[in-house]
């Protein structure tokens, strides 16, 4: 089955975002950079760099990528991560030239196939999906806490036909999103999914345009970026925590409550304060410029 309409918006660019590159700067100097790391602001985006293999990730690749995670993860100048594929499609899973080549496949000790794909993030990270997101590219999509799918895009678990195990995260991450019923369909048959049945089923969290889903990530990104990021980063981690390691409710509420409670006298109460001048009232999200108070006459 073909894809006719993913190989036209695959040809569209984005053109959403101008920004400067840096290449990673961590090791490998000799190495073909495949991963772009940019910053615009306190928003992170990284960037698969292999378009001519549909941003199929190899040993390299997958290096690189950890490398680019983990050092977002360090940087105290960033909130936020975006994790994208260059040329239009997101990514294509393992390059199956390569593993074709490499009986013997050496993954490095704490890394996966795919690369940052059994990390969690201290902070959260958003996925911009356009084109394929198949096989690894639907695990490293699983990874990101959100993801903003193009509605011509295609995501599965397209590895089946090969013989190609998911060792990334998806059978770990996929039911706890979609359901063991759903996830095991996927899985199972190895299907196509459009963006609008991901969206339907909770695979996608924002359905978007063709071409649009750099910018309507990034545009998420800054809205989740402006907030107090102490307070995002525990409750993000009190939600994984209940979903993949609580052994009971009361031992998720009892973390909650203990995670929660380091950030009151840190965030919390500066938070109430700026509320009483009248910021963040009747919905506003403006937190960084309390409103001008009137002086009379």
């Amino acid at each position: 089955m073909s894809y006719p309409y993913v190989r036209t918006c695959i040809r569209r660019t984005c053109g959403v975002v101008q920004l400067q590159s840096r290449r990673l700067s961590q090791g490998f100097n000799d190495e073909k950079q495949h991963v772009t790391v940019e910053k615009q602001g306190n928003i992170c985006l990284i960037g698969i760099n292999r378009p001519e293999k549909k941003n199929c990730v190899n040993v390299a690749t997958a290096r690189q990528l950890l490398n680019a995670f983990q050092e977002f993860d360090r940087d105290d100048s960033v909130a936020i991560a975006v994790l994208h594929g260059k040329g239009g499609t997101f990514c294509a899973g393992f390059d199956l030239e390569e593993l074709s080549q490499e009986e013997n496949l050496v993954i490095p000790e704490g890394s996966s196939p795919m690369g940052p794909s059994h990390m969690v993030a201290r902070k959260p990270t958003i996925a911009a999906v356009s084109g394929y997101a198949v096989a690894g590219g639907l695990e490293l999509a699983l990874l990101c806490d959100l993801r903003v799918v193009e509605d011509t895009a295609v995501m599965g678990v397209f590895c089946r036909r090969f013989g190609v195990p998911l060792l990334d995260g998806g059978t770990v991450r996929l039911p706890k999103l979609i359901g063991l019923s759903r996830a095991l369909d996927l899985i199972l048959t190895g299907r196509p999914v459009t963006g609008k049945e991901a969206f339907e089923i909770g695979l996608a969290n924002r359905i978007v345009a063709c071409g649009t889903g750099l910018g309507q990530a990034v545009a998420l990104a800054a809205n989740i970026a402006k907030f107090p990021q102490r307070c995002v980063q525990v409750d993000k981690a009190s939600a994984y925590y209940s979903t993949f390691d609580s052994k009971s409710l009361q031992d998720a509420l009892d973390y909650e409550r203990e995670a929660g409670l380091k950030v009151v006298s840190v965030e919390s109460v500066e938070g109430a304060k700026k509320f009483m001048t009248g910021v963040g009232r009747h919905g506003s999200f403006n937190l960084l410029h309390p409103p001008k108070r009137s002086t009379g006459t």
